[in-house]
């Protein structure tokens, strides 16, 4: 592997065309490792230096689209973001782990699959076509994505497949030295939510999303710590402010997890907006929200532009925050007339916003109301501690097993359907 990755970088100081495969912005362990092993599988031919590993700010890919140089596979993902979107011709295979958005996908193969890493699919892949290449090191890879993405092939949290177990257990059975699972996961997970040395940007760009709407833009990062230690940080308010002139966001929502002393975990919620009415706003729809209902407690505030609430519904997740916080920007245009971008001076309260708040909360449609300007929002990684398990709200009659091998038969028929009518 390590040979491989250092010929990749030789071959960036060439002029000749280049074969990338890309992982999702995110960058979690899972899209990482599955791009790598593929990437390494499509080459024919593990405690990898930093060093070798290329990043997406190395590379132009871009130019490289330009000068006709430039092969895309997606991995872990299917809808390249805004930025992106002239790289679209240049896709040639998408290999995810989600719901199809037919809308959005790259016209080319895709092959999807409901399971519960994307390194299984790479890793059955591997072992169907080309079982010689895989040597110990990428094992170890694709093995850690899998244990951890399927929270330790935990059958109550119902996130590991029938073909995500069978998968650990040949990779296991090809190499009987791989580490303990427990020791793996609880390895990669304590790795996971190490923050120590972070500054308070690198924090919230760690794990971020953002939504925008008619030019105003929220970003909504996970934290992984506890959210009163998040407050005391030194200079916290004034990293808050550079951090949304630096990218023009008009709000942050943070949400916060860590486990408490019983291994539970605790998710905890903190808006920080100097714009008065889009605060009351997105305060109001999250604290009024039933569908789900977070129940949310106001916590003390450090400053009048911060809200903190302790969270009491913690299998509401960031995917299920974002399309409350769609709701609160369309509250937000329909309730004032101020031009996005200009912060008011005077303060607004909640009884102005309301009627609004109570009027999008029945009028708008469940789900990720998109902006006409944006796309819609690429699928969130399936992180077993920021995202929640598919099934976290239990289906008694079925086992986790069935409903995804099923849920998997339907995306890849409709898949099917869908460019058989294309053609």
């Amino acid at each position: 592997m390590e040979d491989y990755l250092q010929g990749c970088r030789a071959a960036l100081q060439e002029s000749r065309p280049i074969h990338v495969v890309l992982g999702n912005e995110a960058c979690d362990l899972d899209s990482m490792v599955s791009a790598l092993a593929l990437a390494f599988y499509l080459a024919k031919k593990t405690h990898i230096p930093e060093s070798l590993l290329i990043f997406r700010d190395e590379i132009d890919l871009h130019a490289l689209q330009q000068a006709g140089q430039l092969t895309l596979i997606l991995v872990d993902h299917h809808v390249l973001p805004k930025s992106d979107a002239a790289l679209e011709e240049a896709v040639a295979e998408v290999l995810d782990h989600r719901p199809i958005d037919q809308k959005h996908c790259p016209p080319c193969h895709v092959s999807v699959e409901l399971v519960g890493s994307c390194a299984t699919l790479v890793a059955e892949r591997i072992l169907q076509r080309a079982p010689e290449i895989l040597d110990r090191q990428t094992a170890a890879l694709l093995h850690g994505a899998i244990i951890l993405d399927c929270v330790n092939m935990d059958l109550k949290i119902g996130k590991a497949t029938l073909k995500d177990n069978r998968y650990v257990e040949k990779l296991e059975a090809l190499f009987p030295d791989l580490p303990n699972r427990n020791d793996i996961f609880d390895s990669l997970q304590k790795a996971k939510f190490d923050v120590s040395g972070l500054t308070t940007e690198q924090m919230l760009r760690k794990d971020q999303k953002t939504i925008s709407r008619q030019g105003t833009k929220v970003a909504i990062s996970a934290i992984y710590m506890d959210l009163e230690a998040f407050l005391q940080r030194s200079g916290l308010i004034a990293d808050l402010h550079a951090f949304c002139q630096a990218h023009s966001y008009d709000a942050l929502v943070a949400m916060t997890i860590f486990f408490n002393t019983y291994n539970e975990p605790v998710r905890q919620l903190a808006v920080f907006c100097p714009h008065a009415a889009l605060r009351v706003t997105v305060c109001g729809v999250l604290e009024r929200s039933h569908s789900p209902s977070l129940k949310l407690t106001p916590a003390p505030s450090i400053h009048p532009n911060l809200q903190a609430y302790l969270q009491g519904n913690t299998q509401v997740s960031r995917k299920k925050l974002l399309p409350l916080l769609q709701e609160a920007l369309s509250a937000y245009f329909d309730s004032t007339n101020i031009p996005s971008g200009q912060p008011e001076t005077e303060g607004v309260s909640r009884e102005q916003v309301d009627k609004e708040l109570d009027r999008a909360g029945n009028s708008l449609i469940p789900g990720l109301s998109q902006d006409e300007e944006e796309p819609p929002l690429p699928p969130t990684p399936m992180n077993s501690l920021v995202d929640e398990c598919p099934l976290d709200q239990g289906l008694p009659k079925f086992s986790a097993e069935v409903i995804f091998e099923k849920c998997s038969q339907i995306s890849l028929s409709e898949s099917t359907t869908a460019s058989r009518s294309k053609k």
